[in-house]
């Protein structure tokens, strides 16, 4: 039984400022660990000596800092944090700076022409890099994917949400499924949601990617994207609805195996892999990448692994795309059992997620 004195997550979330979500986040990425978690339940408790801490986490969020750089502020001293806080001040004006000239191209291309709705307004390099990684999970990027099924065509397509803070990119295969949230520089007038035509999006990423700003507008049958000095690009909405994913999402089972791992070695490893299906084998003892009939050989990684020894297997073409798709020098997986989706996030960055399935053994 939990001590007495400590609180459930919902009473520290209200204390905090922070969301249940976000405490179960920065639980897993080793940011603010409960100070107890019961064995028989899950659930998960919390200190009032941690409250000064999930705070000052909270407010190093509210004010953009990378999740590297909370942790290197939580973990220094008065000077050293200081520093980092006024580095990160000093990257968000240049930023400012980029976007009040971004903003003078954009102004100036309009000339006339007729505004559309405001979607958002996003930095072109980070959408162009969002678009091409979330891409990958379409039908039509895969092996796997059913294009010739009319009904299946939304499938081909890019999920857009724009709210009020953020907006997300999901696609999916119903093998894969990927999804990455951007923070815009300028919000949407209304909140929009809707499948955009990814050949469309393929088609326009070079110019978006060269673009300082890019407006994204819903128009009539699409969304037209403005780009800083060059010509708008028009991408068609698809009329078909989009598979009900945040379901999906939301009836996951608990994970019962994490594993930290090096992306690039994880990658090479399925490079050096003879077969299109690759098994892991998770343990204490690390990550091995083995073929189905090899129990004894395949290569070891070294991982992070906690949780339940498990052996699951995967299409090649489904994994090593979700794996080489992930943000920074690490990935972390969350698995489920071996007939369960995985996820696959950055180990520092939540903000891309891939969710993968596995194949059975006599697949």
């Amino acid at each position: 039984m939990p001590n007495s004195e400590l609180m459930p997550i919902g009473a520290f979330a209200l204390r905090s400022g922070l969301t249940s979500s976000a405490l179960r986040f920065y639980a897993d990425t080793g940011l603010l660990l409960p100070a107890e978690v019961d064995p028989a339940t899950g659930y998960r408790y919390y200190d009032a000596d941690q409250l000064e801490r999930a705070t000052t986490l909270r407010r190093l969020r509210e004010i953009a800092m990378p999740l590297a750089g909370v942790g290197a502020v939580l973990a220094a001293g008065t000077e050293e944090a200081a520093r980092l806080l006024d580095e990160h001040v000093a990257k968000i004006e240049e930023d400012a700076a980029a976007a009040r000239r971004g903003a003078a191209v954009i102004r100036s291309a309009l000339g006339g022409d007729t505004l559309g709705t405001l979607i958002a307004v996003l930095k072109g390099p980070v959408l162009a890099e969002a678009v091409e990684q979330v891409l990958t999970a379409t039908a039509t990027a895969t092996a796997t994917g059913p294009t010739h099924d009319p009904a299946s065509a939304v499938l081909a397509g890019l999920h857009v949400e724009a709210g009020d803070e953020a907006v997300t990119l999901t696609a999916t295969d119903r093998y894969r499924l990927s999804t990455r949230t951007l923070v815009p520089v300028r919000t949407a007038e209304q909140a929009w949601t809707g499948t955009v035509d990814g050949t469309d999006l393929r088609n326009a990423v070079a110019d978006v990617r060269r673009s300082a700003l890019v407006r994204v507008e819903a128009v009539p049958h699409g969304i037209r994207l403005r780009l800083s000095g060059r010509e708008d690009r028009h991408c068609r909405v698809m009329p078909e609805e989009f598979p009900d994913h945040r379901s999906l999402l939301a009836s996951l089972s608990e994970v019962t195996t994490r594993a930290a791992v090096a992306k690039g070695a994880l990658l090479r490893a399925l490079e050096e892999h003879p077969g299109e299906r690759p098994v892991l084998r998770l343990s204490g003892r690390g990550v091995r990448v083995q073929a189905p009939d090899d129990e004894l050989s395949g290569i070891r990684l070294p991982a992070a692994v906690t949780g339940e020894d498990l052996r699951i297997r995967f299409e090649m073409t489904t994994l090593y795309a979700a794996v080489s798709t992930a943000i920074g020098p690490d990935v972390l997986l969350d698995l489920r059992g071996p007939h369960q989706p995985v996820t696959i996030r950055s180990a520092d960055r939540g903000d891309l997620t891939t969710l993968t399935m596995p194949v059975t053994f006599d697949h």
